[in-house]
C-alpha cells in the first residue's frame, strides 16, 4: 500500500514538474493565428549591463519587434507601461528611460516599432539595431496603429503584467502614434507624450477619447535637434487648448528654452520629467 502511494506521488509530481512554467518564460501559445508571439532574444551587443529582460514579438508573417522588459521589484502583478521611440530609431536612453520607469513600480517595455532611424536627433542616442522590425511608418498611417496595437496586445500578456491597466509614451514620432492612437478610441488607461508630433488638423474631438493624457514639451523645439514642424511647440498648444476646451483629461509641462531631445541631453530635466511620469502613471494606474 505504501509503495502504491509514493509512486503515484511521484507520477504527480512529474506531471507537475511538465506542466509548470518556468518562471518569465515568454513563449506563449496563442489564441489565434493573427496574435503576436513573444520569445526570449539575446541582449543586443553593448546592451548586456542594462539589466532588462530581452524579447522578440513576432506579428506572424509579417516582422519581429525587438523589445527591452524592465521589471520592478515584488511579485506583481504590474501596470504596464509601452515606450515608442522616435524617428531617430530604437536606442539605449528607452531602455533606460524604461528603467526609471519601473523604479516607480511598473512594468516598462521599451519596443523597437519600425527599424532603422537617423536624422538630426540621432546624435542625442545610442542607437540598438533592429532589422527585422516593420519599416517606418507615418504616425498618423494604418499601419502604425496595427503595430501600436500588436505591441499593446503583447504586453498585456507578459509574465506579471495587469491587462487592464496600460499605458502608451511615446517620443516625437512615437508620440505622435500615440497621440493617434487615443485619438481613434485606442484602449489605453492613461498616454504620456514627449516633444510629440501632432496633427495639423483634427476634426471635433472624439466623445471615445477619455485617455488622460501627460503632454512634456519645450518651447525651443526645432528641426534643428530632430524635431520637425509637427513638434513646434504651438502645435502642443493648439492640442492643448483642443483638449481643455473639449473637457478632455490633460496635464501639460511646457519647458522654457528646452530642444526636442533635451529629455537625454539635459539631466536635470529627465529627472523632473521621470518624476512627473511617475506621478501621473500612479494616479491613472492604480486602483
Amino acid at each position: 500500500m505504501g509503495s502504491r502511494l509514493v509512486a503515484k506521488l511521484t507520477i504527480a509530481a512529474a506531471l507537475l514538474v511538465l506542466v509548470s512554467p518556468a518562471p518569465h518564460a515568454f513563449t506563449q501559445t496563442t489564441r489565434d493565428a493573427l496574435s503576436p508571439v513573444i520569445s526570449t532574444a539575446a541582449a543586443p551587443p553593448g546592451t548586456e549591463t542594462l539589466d532588462v529582460e530581452w524579447v522578440k514579438i513576432t506579428r506572424l508573417g509579417v516582422d519581429v519587434m525587438l523589445a527591452a522588459v524592465a521589471r520592478p521589484q515584488g511579485a506583481g502583478p504590474f501596470p504596464v507601461v509601452l515606450l515608442l521611440h522616435g524617428s531617430h530609431g530604437f536606442a539605449q536612453e528607452y531602455v533606460r528611460l524604461a528603467r526609471d520607469l519601473s523604479g516607480g513600480g511598473f512594468l516598462a517595455v521599451a519596443a523597437c516599432w519600425f527599424q532603422g532611424g537617423g536624422g538630426a536627433g540621432s546624435r542625442f542616442v545610442t542607437s540598438i539595431p533592429c532589422s527585422d522590425g516593420p519599416a517606418r511608418p507615418d504616425a498618423t498611417s494604418p499601419e502604425a496603429m496595427r503595430i501600436v496595437e500588436a505591441l499593446l496586445q503583447a504586453v498585456r500578456t507578459l509574465p506579471g503584467a495587469r491587462p487592464d491597466r496600460v499605458a502608451l509614451f511615446g517620443h516625437s514620432r512615437g508620440g505622435g502614434a500615440t497621440v493617434n492612437y487615443v485619438l481613434q478610441g485606442g484602449t489605453v488607461q492613461a498616454a504620456i507624450v514627449n516633444s510629440a508630433g501632432y496633427p495639423k488638423q483634427f476634426a471635433q474631438l472624439s466623445p471615445r477619447l477619455q485617455t488622460p493624457i501627460l503632454m512634456l514639451h519645450g518651447t525651443a523645439d526645432s528641426p534643428a535637434d530632430g524635431g520637425s514642424p509637427l513638434t513646434n511647440v504651438q502645435m502642443a498648444r493648439d492640442f492643448e487648448s483642443a483638449l481643455r476646451a473639449a473637457g478632455k483629461p490633460v496635464e501639460v509641462v511646457y519647458y522654457d528654452g528646452s530642444g526636442h531631445n533635451a529629455i537625454f541631453t539635459d539631466p536635470g530635466q529627465h529627472r523632473d520629467e521621470v518624476q512627473r511620469m511617475r506621478a501621473f502613471l500612479q494616479r491613472h494606474l492604480r486602483d
